[in-house]
């Protein structure tokens, strides 16, 4: 059986349900400000959880493709994975609004959360199978130094100077619009864009090298993981002076901290399940076993909901909403909370189901 660290478990199932509960308000227009995206540059709770996503399939690389052998069937099961979670998300995309028919092609949007999902995995995965943690760490450091200083210092080829700022100054933004064109998220940008994967491959990397931490039987984990939490934090910081934290273009400093973070609570985690062996956060290790499925679902859902309608003026989100969770008492924002804890409440309900029958779905 292979080997399973009870703490990367709770914390992949608590980060996807965060997912959930950020995607899934009663109400865009009423939301509380830690449950949304901070506008560009800064750092909310829910800029977290991307990350904090990404970092734990780097950690699952780190145990999944530990000693394989490096021959086709190997590359080959990683192709393949990758190209389910590639598929899954262009899916999502199409479905809502285009499916079933597709009426306006040229404004799909093709990058997202599991298209990158996807890319990061495939590569970050070869890295790893032919690279040891020296090499993976040289690498991620040039990842992050070069693109701190492409985005920050090399001319546009209008002759304009680099800005970390929005389009059209920013580098990111700019190679999205070239290559993308209107198959972007906004007009402007895409927080899964194509220049900005490479930093995610680096939030990967970091949890690659901490999944190395965890699969060492010859030092003490705990001090080892505060030690490389506390100095990703530092190190995170201190470069947002000159780069600033911002998800949007997933800068170096943004991959740090975050990685620094998810160290940090891992750590935390890791202390009360794998040292002390606390009952702690086993419902959230239910849904961790099937993390992307679940993710997956509550998109699916999701858009179903938005897309379905009870009467010619309402689709099933908005009836529920509106006819269950919208009461004179509540406030706005909590009613609208009220409701995404109703379907993270589902998901965890779903995902305890799923691991009591055995059933574990890979993607």
């Amino acid at each position: 059986m292979k080997q399973r660290i009870v703490s990367v478990d709770i914390l992949r199932g608590f980060t996807i349900l965060v997912m959930v509960l950020v995607n899934t308000p009663g109400t865009w227009s009423k939301v509380y400000t830690p449950l949304l995206h901070a506008d560009w540059h800064g750092l909310t709770p829910t800029d977290l959880v991307f990350p904090f996503f990404l970092f734990i399939v780097g950690i699952s690389i780190s145990f999944a493709y530990k000693n394989k052998p490096k021959i086709w069937p190997t590359y080959k099961k990683i192709v393949i994975r990758s190209l389910k979670l590639i598929g899954l998300g262009l899916f999502l995309a199409l479905f809502l609004p285009y499916f079933p028919f597709v009426k306006d092609f040229e404004a799909l949007r093709f990058p997202g959360v599991l298209q990158r999902i996807g890319v990061v995995f495939l590569i970050s995965s070869i890295l790893f199978i032919n690279f040891n943690w020296k090499t993976l760490l040289t690498i991620s450091i040039f990842i992050l130094i070069g693109y701190w200083l492409f985005l920050g210092f090399i001319p546009l080829p209008n002759g304009s100077l680099p800005t970390f700022d929005r389009a059209p100054n920013n580098w990111a933004n700019y190679i999205d619009l070239k290559v993308l064109g209107k198959h972007m998220w906004k007009a402007d940008y895409d927080p899964e864009g194509v220049l900005s994967t490479l930093p995610a491959i680096a939030t990967c990397i970091c949890g690659i090298l901490v999944g190395g931490i965890l699969s060492n039987k010859n030092i003490n984990k705990l001090i080892y993981l505060l030690i490389t939490a506390i100095s990703l934090l530092v190190c995170g910081y201190i470069l947002s002076i000159w780069f600033p934290i911002n998800k949007a273009i997933w800068s170096s400093s943004f991959v740090l901290v975050t990685s620094g973070w998810a160290t940090l609570i891992l750590s935390i985690i890791y202390c009360l399940t794998d040292v002390l062996n606390w009952k702690f956060g086993s419902i959230f290790k239910y849904v961790g076993y099937n993390a992307i499925i679940i993710y997956f679902l509550s998109s699916f859902i999701s858009k179903c909901f938005y897309l379905i309608k009870v009467n010619p003026q309402q689709s099933i989100h908005s009836w529920l909403y509106n006819n269950i969770f919208v009461q004179s008492f509540l406030a706005d924002k909590l009613s609208s909370l009220l409701y995404a804890l109703t379907v993270v409440s589902f998901y965890l309900f779903l995902g305890y189901i799923l691991y009591k029958k055995k059933i574990f779905i890979k993607v």
